[in-house]
């Protein structure tokens, strides 16, 4: 005979309130992960000097620009 537990209503509601906040921290890892790619690009990018940025094509205003492109594709 095999005993089964039914959840209880309180049950239920601890465990929405995990599952909303295991996608909160999610979207917050998400979200932080971009930030470090923008972070790091716009880094690299701004410590190139202005003839490598020539080289590279890449005038030295569109830096942010191009780090955001990096980090959240807009």
């Amino acid at each position: 005979m095999a005993l089964t537990r039914s959840q209880s209503g309180l049950d239920v509601v601890f465990d929405a309130g995990r599952t909303f906040f295991q996608q909160k921290l999610d979207q917050m890892r998400k979200a932080q992960a971009k930030r470090k790619v923008y972070r790091a690009t716009y880094h690299e990018l701004s410590t190139l000097t202005d003839r490598d940025l020539r080289d590279l094509g890449i005038p030295r205003s569109n830096i942010k620009r191009l780090a955001m492109e990096a980090a959240y594709g807009h």
